[in-house]
């Protein structure tokens, strides 16, 4: 049902929802099962999952419900149980069971964060102090992310980040609370650089249009020095608005800064409306400095390459996962959303899942849904078996290190969900840094806080 503060309760197979209201003050310890923020007290455990259902990045939002009820389904024991069967943990199995987490039917609540981080803060703070919830996730913004994760911080219950790709989300801006499966900036800029090196040249001069808030500012520094690291010259780098709908005014310059490369760092719905707008320019048909003048999307997915059509066609970029990939915890994926929703997952889809399980184990770990026990049992964690190979969450600060993915727009699509193909698997190693990286700098993350 709909509620008056905008959330929405859910449960799958059993049970009455959870009750609402924060803990009282008690005494704290990392084991124990009360004296943090909505402890459980009742059959339930309620979880918040706070998405983008308005604005420019609604349809990833769409998709993260979907992959969340379905992961819903399969710690309550429906379904077929997905990746939950290929799922390991460094040393054996994941500690799933298929029968809620740590014997409590999963409930939830959703919101809806508008793609603005006041909305979001909003939602997450009503199903933090209203519905109860013990952890928050979500989110297709960095922007969002951001704002979220510091509330959860100050609130006392864990932040798995959905779709954030900007630096800053686990640099200057980490918080222990908080923990991203998502890749970033810096790790698209060192997987896309060398394909696009080799397939158009060190001597290019590249034209940015970036969306003007953190992810946007992040993602265009690193592919800015990952590609001048390879010999591009960079002309310009024009900041567009997070509202912006129409790019003409925005494109129409790249004709005459003598560039023959146009780097879109737009997500989203911005991304279909600036790539639209520069095919009709001609851009694509253009030769400049005696080459084929090219654009590139660092930060691509699945739907905003549906949404974008024939205009993706041969475009690089990258990408968290893909639904094409072939190791089993992918195709369990695939298989179970698909027999669910009808159609394949998206890149939003497989992040928000993934830590939804990740944050389940964590507390079947620890023994507690004390977030001071699940950063514990996150810390250092090495996983395999949720689609992109070996991985670990790094306790420096709490960032995923994985396997990245270059693809690029299909020529041949063979259905509207076939638009990207994958061209290169980068190894986790070519996209690591360390965590005193500059543009990684500031910030610290702090204790966790179990609220209370």
């Amino acid at each position: 049902m709909t509620l008056k503060n905008t959330t929405r309760r859910g449960v799958l197979k059993g049970g009455a929802l959870a009750g609402a209201g924060l803990a009282l003050p008690q005494i704290l310890t990392a084991g124990s099962h009360s004296g943090y923020t909505n402890a459980p007290q009742g059959a339930n455990v309620t979880l918040g999952f706070n998405v983008p259902q308005s604005g420019p990045y609604a349809d990833e939002g769409a998709d993260e419900l979907r992959a969340y009820e379905l992961a819903v389904e399969h710690l309550n024991g429906g379904g077929d149980g997905g990746m939950m069967n290929t799922f390991k943990v460094s040393g054996g199995s994941s500690m799933l069971k298929g029968n809620g987490i740590l014997g409590k039917k999963v409930a939830y609540v959703t919101g809806d964060t508008q793609t603005k981080s006041d909305a979001a803060r909003a939602s997450a703070k009503s199903m933090i102090e209203k519905d109860g919830a013990i952890m928050i996730t979500g989110g297709s913004s960095s922007g969002v992310a951001i704002a979220v994760q510091g509330l959860c911080q100050e609130a006392g219950v864990i932040f798995m980040a959905g779709l954030t790709h900007s630096n800053d989300t686990t640099g200057k801006d980490k918080k222990a609370n908080g923990f991203r499966h998502f890749f970033n900036g810096y790790m698209s800029g060192a997987a896309l650089a060398p394909v696009l090196e080799k397939m158009y040249g060190a001597d290019r001069t590249a034209y940015h249009l970036t969306a003007d808030y953190t992810w946007g500012w992040t993602q265009q520094e690193s592919i800015q020095a990952a590609t001048e690291a390879k010999g591009w010259k960079t002309a310009n780098n024009v900041l567009t608005p997070l509202a912006t709908t129409d790019f003409s005014s925005y494109v129409a310059p790249v004709l005459n800064s003598g560039a023959d490369i146009l780097v879109l760092n737009h997500y989203g719905g911005n991304m279909i409306n600036s790539l639209t707008s520069a095919v009709q320019f001609g851009l694509r048909d253009k030769q400049v400095n005696g080459k084929n003048f090219e654009i590139v999307v660092p930060l691509y997915s699945r739907l905003m390459a549906r949404g974008a059509g024939e205009n993706v066609k041969g475009i690089f970029g990258s990408t968290n996962w893909h639904w094409s990939l072939q190791d089993e915890g992918s195709k369990a994926f695939v298989k179970s959303f698909g027999t669910k929703y009808g159609f394949p997952p998206s890149q939003a889809a497989h992040t928000v899942y993934c830590q939804t399980m990740l944050y389940a184990n964590a507390c079947e770990t620890a023994g507690t849904f004390n977030p001071c026990g699940v950063v514990e049992a996150m810390e250092g964690l090495e996983f395999d078996g949720l689609g992109n190979g070996p991985t670990t969450y790094r306790a420096a600060d709490h960032q995923c290190f994985k396997d990245v993915l270059v693809v690029k727009g299909k020529e041949n699509p063979t259905s509207e969900f076939d638009v990207l193909e994958v061209v290169e698997v980068t190894p986790r190693a070519q996209v690591e840094y360390a965590p005193d990286h500059p543009m990684f700098a500031g910030g610290s993350l702090g204790a966790c806080n179990p609220g209370a």
